[in-house]
């Protein structure tokens, strides 16, 4: 179990971890040892409660795919074991981030001397452009 706060935890079998060569920087190492991870957490298949996995689908953006599975990449490191606590620190953070209920929002109007400030400021900027005429020019063809 992944714990992510003290009432809820993430289970490993959820988890589906694979490792693949990663590119870049590392000499010979990149091309002889695995070291990047992709990990693959089933949402639609968790323990979460049903608005959290709702919010951690929409929220992961580009690192969802189909039937409910996100995808998580990590290559930044050298060893495949700072990779893999990369990955899953990821993980935490985005069903942590998606724990977190959005407040609702309550309609507001505004106040009366800001309406009347706002169209002041519309006809004081109406008579800067109608000021901008040429002189001298008959505007009545």
């Amino acid at each position: 179990m992944i714990p992510i706060t003290d009432s809820i935890a993430l289970d490993e079998r959820d988890i589906d971890e694979r490792f693949v060569r990663a590119s870049g920087p590392g000499g010979q190492n990149v091309n002889k040892v695995s070291t990047a991870v992709e990990l693959r957490f089933n949402v639609a298949a968790s323990s979460l409660p049903d608005d959290v996995k709702q919010r951690l689908i929409s929220q992961a953006g580009s690192k969802r795919i189909s039937d409910g599975i996100l995808t998580i990449d990590s290559r930044e490191h050298r060893t495949q074991s700072q990779n893999r606590v990369a990955a899953r620190a990821r993980l935490v953070a985005l069903v942590q981030h998606a724990l977190v209920k959005p407040r609702n929002r309550r309609k507001t109007r505004p106040t009366s001397g800001a309406r009347e400030r706002r169209i002041a400021v519309k006809k004081l900027r109406g008579n800067v452009k109608a000021a901008r005429g040429h002189r001298g020019r008959n505007h009545d063809d």
